[in-house]
């Protein structure tokens, strides 16, 4: 998955549960100690946000932000 694309489900889940809490983008950032205008970078799916940023607006939406693998990892050879 690019960048660009996990930016974008960023977006749309942070923006969804924002609107779920019933919160404006300014309460979203006065709870996440962020600036009001990261909030709209982070719902706008721009790719340049800082994560550890990102990860304190997830939080205080009650979200994490998990890194999984894509597929399974081949099994490793021993070479025995």
């Amino acid at each position: 998955m690019h960048c660009d694309e996990v930016a974008l489900q960023i977006a749309r889940r942070v923006r969804s549960a924002r609107e779920g809490l019933g919160l404006r983008q300014d309460e979203l950032a006065l709870a996440a100690g962020v600036s009001t205008r990261l909030v709209h970078m982070i719902e706008s799916g721009k790719p340049t946000s800082r994560l550890d940023s990102v990860v304190r607006v997830l939080a205080a939406l009650g979200l994490t932000l998990e890194v999984a693998d894509r597929q399974p990892r081949p099994a490793r050879t021993t070479g025995k």
